[in-house]
């Protein structure tokens, strides 16, 4: 595992697209629906528990938070989106600013959709991968709480998750996660590394 992830540390947050730190270096960012587990994700990535905040309220991450590695690298988490028991209001915000960051960011080289493995490729995650697509940035699936599952369970998830995006005509990598059992964890490292340039 490349130590690098564990050295992650908040820099910056942002309300709206004008307080984005200037772009420098190359940035990752997560996003996904409201309680997908990305923000358990991100710590099970960067071997810390409180990194990132947990909540079981839906909707808790409401800013674009940044976490640098080093001063040419961050991992950013993106606000949660989906069913957040949040006014329209600030959900049309969240909409507008995600769309924003992701058309003219051009430090983001990656964008990581969380996906719980039992409820993937709802709606809303399908308008996340069209802004990837269109972007023009690598695009990686993660479905997460694949422990919620049995193997077999989990594997026919993957495998009709990687069928609807094939139909669909998008590229795309995709692997199960579980930041419980601590499993994938190498898997998205491995991509990471590659969309960070550790491994040239």
């Amino acid at each position: 595992m490349n130590p690098t992830y564990q050295k992650a540390h908040y820099v910056h947050s942002a309300h709206n697209i004008d307080q984005l730190p200037p772009e420098r270096g190359l940035e990752i960012a997560f996003a996904g629906r409201s309680n997908a587990g990305k923000s358990s994700a991100i710590n099970a990535i960067t071997h810390q528990n409180r990194l990132a905040k947990v909540s079981k309220t839906p909707g808790r991450t409401q800013m674009i938070n940044f976490f640098a590695l080093d001063e040419d690298r961050h991992i950013v988490d993106l606000p949660g989106y989906g069913f957040a028991k949040v006014p329209l209001s600030v959900k049309n915000h969240w909409v507008e600013t995600l769309e924003r960051y992701l058309a003219a960011r051009q430090t983001l080289v990656a964008l990581v959709i969380v996906m719980d493995i039992r409820h993937p490729l709802r709606e809303q995650d399908w308008q996340m991968i069209q802004w990837a697509q269109s972007s023009r940035i690598e695009l990686h699936l993660l479905l997460t709480k694949a422990d919620k599952l049995k193997r077999g369970a989990a594997n026919q998830q993957l495998f009709a998750v990687q069928k609807a995006l094939s139909e669909a005509g998008v590229e795309a990598s995709l692997q199960t996660f579980s930041a419980t059992k601590r499993e994938g964890i190498d898997d998205i490292h491995g991509l990471m590394d590659e969309w960070f340039k550790y491994t040239d």
